[in-house]
């Protein structure tokens, strides 16, 4: 079986895959809006996306025939995906809550923070080898490098945890 493609076959399948591209990470950026409360943004974002889903599944059904329709509608949904996570990744919408653990430098660790500028709020703990110091601090997702370059410069020994949070009334938020 020989598969024969035109340059027209192609050009489609190429602009079904940079619809799926856009679509998906869309996509993608709407679930974060959306888990992260923003009606507005999540609502627009929905809109287009499925504007644009609409066109390029058109797109593929009208030319089933054609093979590389349905290989560029796959892999720019595989893309789409990829390219919609390293999207989000740079515009690192929200909040993000650390736990750090600190064997031996929290109280310097604390007032380092304080002094860059961050709220953080320190709790004695007991840890498996003895006592050690747990701070806690909620800050936005783009000062997390920030925020770990300089609890490594501090104590290069700290235990750092993190998870997304949602900010729901009042704090120190720089």
């Amino acid at each position: 079986m020989e598969l024969s493609f035109t340059q027209q076959d192609i050009l489609m399948a190429l602009g079904i895959f940079m619809l799926r591209v856009v679509n998906q990470s869309l996509d993608t950026l709407r679930v974060v809006m959306m888990l992260r409360g923003r009606k507005l943004e999540t609502w627009i974002l929905g809109f287009i996306e499925t504007v644009i889903f609409v066109v390029a599944l058109g797109s593929v059904i009208s030319g089933l025939d054609n093979v590389l329709n349905i290989i560029g509608y796959s892999a720019g949904f595989a893309t789409g995906t990829t390219v919609g996570m390293w999207v989000e990744d740079r515009l690192a919408i929200g909040f993000i809550n650390l736990r750090i653990v600190s064997p031996k430098r929290g109280t310097a660790m604390v007032q380092h923070l304080r002094e860059a500028g961050y709220g953080v709020t320190e709790i004695p703990a007991r840890g498996k080898d003895g006592m050690v110091s747990l701070l806690n601090l909620s800050v936005r997702r783009k000062e997390v490098d920030q925020v770990q370059a300089l609890v490594e410069s501090v104590d290069s020994t700290a235990f750092i945890t993190s998870e997304e949070t949602r900010p729901l009334r009042r704090g120190f938020w720089g």
